[in-house]
């Protein structure tokens, strides 16, 4: 007899899914029983660093990791990081655990009369099968979900004493069966894009995290080449679709209405791929574009290109448009736009500015280094700074919330063993997902984290100047010593003042295989 956990596990093996990210409770331990030994189970000390491990993991293997957690009170504890899967397009498939089925409806101790619900605003499809012989389906439908277009995270909850129980005769159809995504872009949309972008005379791209997501960026390169079109990474990034040392590259689009029209005006078209149009987070209304000007959208996400304000849309496979796009479009000879060049910051007694801590790591990294990022006060000067050339070198919180970034580069430095992870995490950020270390000592995952100490929440202070709001409670962190927090979770670690100091420490770091954590003492201006 086959049981229903023998049959899931027989279905994780066909889809890839060996590597299993968890947080259990009593729940789950049927599941869990007879672990297969080809399985890899990463531990993690709460639900919100188990979702952004698991998170970092499935966008840098592009493979669907599955995430283990207890029921109810679990399940609730991982959902602050659970929409950043949702707005990145992670495929990361949740298993909750639950009560005795017959148990649920009298509300016993840790069960769910509402475990569908949950996360269900948060997920693309969330379930509890009604009986035990369709578990089996169902996860096979959560798998499915979570990795058609546009990927994302799906939830299924399985009362324990379901596990047990007999797979039934038909399993083998369900683990077997295979589902094939759309592939192209239509010829006729093809050619419609085509001609007008021949036809324009100042052409730009703007390119999204999607067109890194589908390992697109050396068509990005090839098209935005071939129409000599200056390249802007579309607001708030979540991934880098473009070389930053290329000299097409423009930098960031601000995050709002105003400054987005300003950049773009000269352009009379503004081709957008992989990303929404726009997500604005300053409000600074005005024209979402100068008049002249067309846009022309193509996602790979029916909500995008039907939520859009502006722009003639298209939905269609990233990777196949741009490909087709810069095999089909006329080539141009043209110069490449200037970049803009901002003064980097001065250093301060005991005190580097930011400018420094991420030229340093650039200077000194890999030159194929994975960067992930939580330091949102800090943004400009990383892109300013920080060389990427190759497709998935930086990660970034896509839903704007804390407690992704620290955990996650766990995450991404498993699914990338053969590159160095660097996670430059802001001193606040670093705090919502610090036990993300214990998990890096414990299975010498070496993350180099780099904690950005500037002793304030910058970012809400920069907000508060912003919305010109006045009287606000204090938002400094004073006082919170990261290399005694990090030696307590097992991770080697020390404090640097000075851009001298700052590179020893990055050398011996990148120089070794075990995790270390770098406080490096800064300054918000």
């Amino acid at each position: 007899m086959t049981t229903i956990r023998e049959a899931v596990f027989g279905l994780l093996r066909r889809h890839g899914m060996t590597t299993v990210f968890g947080n259990p409770g009593s729940n789950e331990l049927l599941f869990l029983k007879d672990f297969p030994s080809e399985f890899r189970y990463i531990l993690g000390l709460h639900e919100g660093a188990v979702m952004a491990m698991a998170d970092g993991y499935a966008q840098a293997s592009g493979q669907s990791p599955l995430v283990s957690l207890h029921s109810a009170a679990g399940t609730g504890s991982s959902m602050g990081v659970l929409p950043n899967t949702v707005y990145a397009k992670s495929p990361v498939v949740v298993l909750s655990g639950q009560q005795v089925r017959d148990t649920v409806g009298q509300d016993v101790m840790v069960s769910s009369q509402e475990a569908a619900l949950l996360p269900r605003p948060l997920s693309k499809w969330s379930t509890e099968p009604l009986g035990a012989g369709d578990v089996l389906r169902s996860l096979a439908q959560a798998i499915h979900i979570a990795n058609l277009a546009p990927k994302g995270p799906t939830h299924v909850s399985v009362p324990y004493d379901d596990w047990e129980r007999e797979a039934g005769e038909n399993a083998d159809f369900t683990v077997g069966r295979a589902v094939a995504d759309a592939t192209a872009l239509a010829d006729r949309h093809l050619d419609e894009i085509t001609a007008s972008l021949d036809a324009a005379s100042h052409p730009v791209l703007v390119l999204g995290p999607e067109v890194d997501a589908t390992h697109a960026n050396d068509d990005a390169v090839r098209l935005a080449e071939r129409l000599a079109a200056p390249v802007w990474v579309a607001p708030s990034p979540a991934r880098c679709p473009f070389p930053t040392t290329h000299p097409l590259f423009q930098g960031v689009l601000p995050a709002n209405v105003v400054g987005i029209a300003q950049l773009l005006s000269r352009h009379d078209a503004v081709l957008v791929v992989g990303a929404p149009v726009f997500r604005y987070h300053h409000q600074h209304p005005g024209r979402y574009l100068a008049d002249g000007s067309r846009l022309i959208h193509i996602s790979n996400d029916p909500s995008e290109v039907a939520r859009a304000p502006f722009g003639d849309a298209y939905l269609a496979p990233i990777d196949d448009a741009l490909a087709r796009l810069a095999g089909n479009v006329q080539a141009r000879d043209a110069s490449p736009p200037p970049r803009s060049e901002r003064a980097a910051g001065i250093d301060r007694a005991n005190r580097m500015h930011p400018d420094t801590v991420f030229r340093a790591i650039s200077d000194l990294a890999p030159e194929d280094a994975i960067h992930v990022v939580e330091s949102t006060s800090t943004a400009e000067s990383f892109w300013s700074n920080v060389a990427m050339r190759h497709q998935g070198s930086f990660y970034s919180a896509a839903a704007g919330g804390l407690g992704f970034g620290l955990p996650a580069a766990v995450g991404v430095q498993l699914a990338q063993p053969e590159r160095r992870v660097v996670a430059e995490i802001g001193d606040g950020s670093a705090n919502f997902g610090l036990v993300g270390l214990w998990t890096a000592a414990r299975y010498r995952i070496p993350v180099t984290f780099v904690v950005l100490r500037n002793d304030t929440y910058g970012a809400l202070v920069s907000f508060g100047r912003r919305l010109s709001a006045t009287g606000l409670p204090g938002f400094e962190l004073p006082d919170i010593d990261f290399v005694q927090l990090a030696n307590g979770y097992g991770v080697a670690a020390e404090s640097v003042c000075t851009e001298a100091r700052l590179r020893e420490s990055l050398t011996k770091a990148f120089a070794g295989d075990e995790p270390v954590l770098i406080e490096a003492h800064t300054y918000y201006e």
